[in-house]
Formats: structure tokens, sequence, C-alpha cells
């Protein structure tokens, strides 16, 4: 077998290895690094356990957080929690609302295998009134331009559930309070 083709841009070796699975990368110090493509595939089973509850929510359009059980604590988790991250007690489901503003949010150009189709895309921290934590989801239909911390925004849910956090994501609220702030 004769020896891969050299590039030294690494966009070079990535269309040699779509053609023919292996190709070396030249530095810019002149090391040179045998890269193959080597097809990997594996069947997860994973169990929900206690946090079940959750993505059967989000399979029925519900968004599911957890409050504390113990008297004088009660804080709210926009997320599963079987116990409480304050005082240790346990927890109890509730319905969130679909509604919230963007605590936080960053624009990703690079993804996962999950997400190469849709990059960038926009992962926002979800505040809800009344919450504690935070819900991180994917935010869509808005631009890295048009995001703002406090913009009102809305939960969807896939038709198509796959039983994952995948399942919702949020969009900027048509019904919100839709004027951004004027920066101080």
């Amino acid at each position: 077998m004769k020896r891969p083709r050299v590039f030294e841009k690494f966009r070079d070796v990535q269309a040699e290895l779509e053609r023919s699975g292996r190709a070396i990368f030249r530095d810019a110090k002149g090391v040179e690094s045998l890269v193959i493509r080597y097809p990997y595939s594996i069947t997860y089973i994973h169990s929900y356990a206690e946090d079940s509850p959750f993505f059967l929510g989000l399979a029925e359009g519900r968004l599911m957080g957890s409050r504390c059980t113990k008297k004088g604590c009660r804080f709210v988790y926009a997320t599963p929690r079987g116990h409480c991250m304050v005082c240790g007690g346990a927890t109890q489901w509730l319905e969130m609302p679909k509604v919230g503003r963007v605590h936080s949010w960053t624009t990703c150009h690079y993804g996962s295998e999950a997400f190469l189709k849709e990059t960038p895309y926009n992962l926002a921290l979800i505040e809800f009134d009344g919450a504690g934590s935070l819900l991180l989801v994917r935010l869509k239909q808005a631009t890295e331009q048009e995001i703002y911390v406090g913009m009102p925004v809305e939960a969807r849910f896939d038709p198509e559930p796959t039983f994952s956090v995948t399942d919702v994501w949020f969009v900027p609220s048509p019904s919100g309070n839709a004027q951004r702030p004027v920066p101080p």
C-alpha cells in the first residue's frame, strides 16, 4: 500500500479523508501526523430513571421542573432534581411555564454530529419567573445580532419527540415585550 498524500492545510486533509480515508497532515514545524477515517458506531441503552417525567413531559409538550418539598426552602429548579442542592430535601415535579427570558446566550459555530446541520446555532440559558435555576436550550428563529439578555422567549416542542433534550427549544416570543433595552 502506498504512503498517503501529505497536506499542510487541515481542510485539504478532511477532503482527502472523504476521498480515500487516509492522509498525512504536516504542521508548521514540519511534523507529519497520519490521519485516518475510521467509522465508529455504538448502540447505547440508557435509563432516565427518576428524571423520566422530565423527558416524558417534553414529549407531551410540557416543561417539568422540580421543587424542594422542605418547608422553609421550597427552592424551584427549572431542571430535574431528585434532591434540593440548597438544603438536601427531596423534590417533587412541577410544571414550568412555557415562557421565559434569555439570561445569557452564545452562538456555537461548531457542534457535535447531532447539531452539525444546525451550525451555527444559538444556545441560551432561560430564566423563568419563580425558578432559582436556569434551563439550557437551543434558541431558534433569531440571529446572533437579534438576541439580547432579557429577551422574552417561549418554548416549542418537537412534534415527533425522541425523548431527549432536543425535543424542546425556544423562539423569540411574538407576544412578549420585544423592545430591546437601550445599552447604558
